[in-house]
């Protein structure tokens, strides 16, 4: 059945906007009687039937409404630097959503080569891969940020900054996440975060981790940590 996001949605009638209803319409060729599920990526999903197939305004009526509570009780947010090349931070944010993190944000530090994200583009990549996985709740893309905002930031929890330097007070997150805390973890760009940003963070409450003893691209550094908090968290 095909899934339509639609986080407006309050009633028992619907309206798709003309862009999905050309889809729905033209593109799958639904008609009246056929049945599409909506999402609002807050927890509901709705089984409904088409009954006007205009391409234009497609409507639709509830039949069915499916409720899950969020599995987890935790928060768990995650910054990451937008890579240079767009397309690879695009992969982790469709994984990430996959996975099953709460929030993403982007942000600018020293050695970021791109300084600049389409946040209207990277929200559709967020809805897709919402879709795709039928996933009840969609992660919140918050605005591009610079680093000094996030580590001064108000976050009640564990706050972790995933690093490549050599370091005593390192350890692997597996070693000092706490099952259920609320967590933050930061993840650098190409070039890593540099050593003052590093003491910037552990001055503000951050502990240095790692995610591997492999040098990991940033897109993958960030789906490994959501991989891993999940799995902990399981």
């Amino acid at each position: 059945m095909h899934i339509f996001y639609t986080p407006d949605i309050l009633s028992n009638t619907y309206t798709l906007s003309q862009e999905e209803s050309k889809h729905c319409i033209k593109v799958l060729r639904l008609k009246n009687g056929d049945k599409i599920q909506l999402i609002n990526g807050k927890g509901k999903l709705f089984v409904t039937e088409i009954t006007d197939d205009n391409p234009k305004k497609c409507s639709v009526k509830v039949v069915d409404i499916q409720e899950k509570e969020r599995r987890k009780e935790y928060c768990f947010q995650i910054a990451v630097a937008p890579t240079k090349n767009i397309s690879r931070f695009e992969f982790f944010l469709e994984k990430a959503t996959e996975i099953g993190v709460d929030e993403i944000i982007p942000f600018i530090s020293r050695y970021s080569e791109r300084k600049t994200v389409k946040p209207e583009r990277l929200e559709k990549v967020i809805i897709s891969a919402t879709k795709q996985s039928k996933a009840f709740f969609k992660p919140v893309l918050q605005k591009l940020v610079t680093f000094k905002d996030i580590i001064n930031s108000d976050f009640e929890g564990q706050k972790y900054i995933a690093h490549c330097y050599d370091s005593d007070t390192k350890k692997h997150i597996k070693e000092v996440y706490e099952k259920g805390k609320n967590v933050l973890i930061l993840i650098g760009p190409e070039g890593d975060f540099s050593k003052d940003e590093v003491k910037q963070a552990v001055s503000k409450g951050f502990a240095e981790i790692s995610l591997s003893d492999a040098r990991l691209r940033t897109e993958t550094a960030g789906i490994v940590a959501c991989q891993i908090i999940d799995f902990m968290n399981v």
